[in-house]
C-alpha cells in the first residue's frame, strides 16, 4: 500500500511538472506567456500569441489590446522581434507608455479636452499640455478587453464603453479584430457603434523597429509616404487647423529617404515636435488598397507597408523614449529608439468642422481598418 501512494504521487508530481513545462513554453519571441496572466480590474489578462503558415509570429495581450512582439523574417530569413513592449503585464501596468495599444475612445489631441456635439458641451481629461491625449489617461489602452475569439491566427477583443467614461456621451460598443495573415499582414480591423451621438478615432500605437535591435535609433530606416500634405502644431502639439504642403519642407516624403535626413534641420514644427511627430495627409484620390506609406530597414532589408481606410497617419518617431525605459530583454529604450505609424482621422477634428467628421450615430457603424504588410525590400 505505501508504495502504491508513492508510485502515485510521483506519477502526479510528473503530470504537474508537465502541464508546468506546457504552460511556460516560452514563445518565438521569447515572452513567457505565464508572466502576463493577472487579473486587471476583476478581469482575466493573458497572452495570446497568433501565428501563420510562413512562421511569423504575434503575441498580443488583451490588456489595452497590445501587440507586445511581432517576429518576422529578415533578408537572410532569420526571425526578429519588429516591435518595442514589456516581458510582462505587470511593466504594462506599472510603466506609464503606450507600447502597441489599441487607442481610444479618440486617437491623438483634442483642444483643451473640450468639444460640443448638437450643442452639448463636453469636457474631457486634461493630460497633455491641457489637452486630451489617446482618450486621457485611462484610455482603452488600460482597459481589460474581452477575448470573444481566438484561433491560431486571428484574435477578437471587445470592449463596452459606458457613456460618460472620460467625458465621453454614449454606451459604445468596440469590437477589434487582429488577424495574421497568409501574406505576412498583421491586420487591424474596428467596429463600433453607440446610443448615443459621439466621436470616435481609433487607431494602434505600436512601436516599429525593423532592425529588430531597439537599443539603438531608427534615423537610418527608411520612410515613405503618399501624403502631399500634413497639418502642423503648435509648441504644445496642438493642430492650428491648417493643412501645409511638405514641398520644399523636412516633411517631404514623397520620394522616400532616411528618417534622419532632416529631422535636425532648422524648422518651427520638428522644433514645437521635437522631430517628427505630426499627422501626415493622405492623398485623397490615393487607392486604398494600395500602401499609404512604408518603412524600409537597410540593416534587415525589412520591408513594413502600411495600408489604410484612414484619412491620416501620425508619424511619430520616438522623441519622448530617453532610455529611462527597460523594455523586453532588460534593453533600455533611447530616443528615436522607434516609429510610430498610427492610422486616423485628423487630431482635434471634433473642434475642426472642416476636416472629415469623426462624428458616430445611433444606427451607424464605425469602420477602420489598418494593415502592416511584412517583406523584404528588393
Amino acid at each position: 500500500m505505501k508504495n502504491c501512494f508513492f508510485i502515485a504521487a510521483a506519477a502526479l508530481m510528473m503530470a504537474s511538472c508537465a502541464n508546468h513545462e506546457e504552460t511556460t513554453t516560452l514563445t518565438k519571441s521569447g515572452l513567457n506567456p505565464e508572466d502576463f496572466v493577472a487579473e486587471v480590474d476583476g478581469k482575466n489578462v493573458g497572452l495570446y500569441t497568433l501565428t501563420n503558415a510562413n512562421g511569423l509570429e504575434a503575441c498580443i495581450t488583451n490588456y489595452g489590446g497590445r501587440v507586445v512582439s511581432l517576429m518576422v523574417p529578415d533578408k537572410n530569413g532569420e526571425f526578429v522581434d519588429v516591435v518595442l513592449g514589456h516581458d510582462s503585464i505587470a511593466d504594462y501596468i506599472n510603466v506609464d507608455g503606450n507600447f502597441g495599444a489599441l487607442i481610444g475612445r479618440y486617437g491623438n489631441r483634442i483642444n483643451q479636452g473640450h468639444f460640443s456635439i448638437c450643442g452639448r458641451e463636453y469636457q474631457l481629461p486634461q493630460n497633455n499640455y491641457g489637452h486630451c491625449l489617446h482618450g486621457g489617461p485611462k484610455g482603452f489602452h488600460h482597459s481589460v478587453w474581452d477575448v470573444t475569439n481566438v484561433t491560431d491566427s486571428t484574435l477578437s477583443l471587445a470592449l463596452m464603453s459606458p457613456d460618460g467614461e472620460a467625458g465621453f456621451p454614449g454606451n459604445v460598443n468596440v469590437e477589434v479584430v487582429y488577424t495574421l495573415t497568409h501574406d505576412n499582414a498583421l491586420d487591424i480591423a474596428y467596429k463600433a457603434t453607440t446610443d448615443s451621438t459621439t466621436i470616435l478615432n481609433l487607431t494602434n500605437h505600436s512601436y516599429f523597429n525593423l532592425s529588430g535591435d531597439p537599443s539603438h535609433d531608427i534615423l537610418d530606416e527608411i520612410v515613405w509616404f503618399d501624403a502631399e500634405g500634413f497639418t502642423p502644431i503648435d509648441s504644445t502639439f496642438m493642430t492650428t487647423g491648417e493643412i501645409l504642403s511638405v514641398v520644399g519642407t523636412p516633411f517631404d516624403f514623397t520620394v522616400a529617404k532616411p528618417v534622419g535626413q532632416d529631422i535636425n534641420a532648422d524648422d518651427e514644427q520638428l522644433a514645437n515636435g521635437m522631430g517628427y511627430d505630426h499627422n501626415m495627409v493622405l492623398n485623397s484620390n490615393r487607392d486604398v488598397n494600395a500602401p499609404a506609406a512604408y518603412i524600409i530597414d537597410p540593416s534587415t532589408g525589412i520591408k513594413m507597408d502600411v495600408y489604410t481606410t484612414e484619412p491620416g497617419i501620425q508619424f511619430y518617431v520616438g522623441n519622448f523614449l530617453d532610455g529611462t525605459v527597460t523594455g523586453k530583454k532588460g534593453i533600455a529604450y533611447p530616443k528615436r529608439a522607434a516609429i510610430c505609424m498610427e492610422s486616423q482621422h485628423f487630431p482635434d477634428s471634433p473642434n475642426k468642422s472642416q476636416w472629415p467628421s469623426v462624428i458616430v450615430r445611433p444606427g451607424e457603424t464605425y469602420t477602420s481598418n489598418c494593415t502592416y504588410k511584412f517583406s523584404v525590400a528588393e
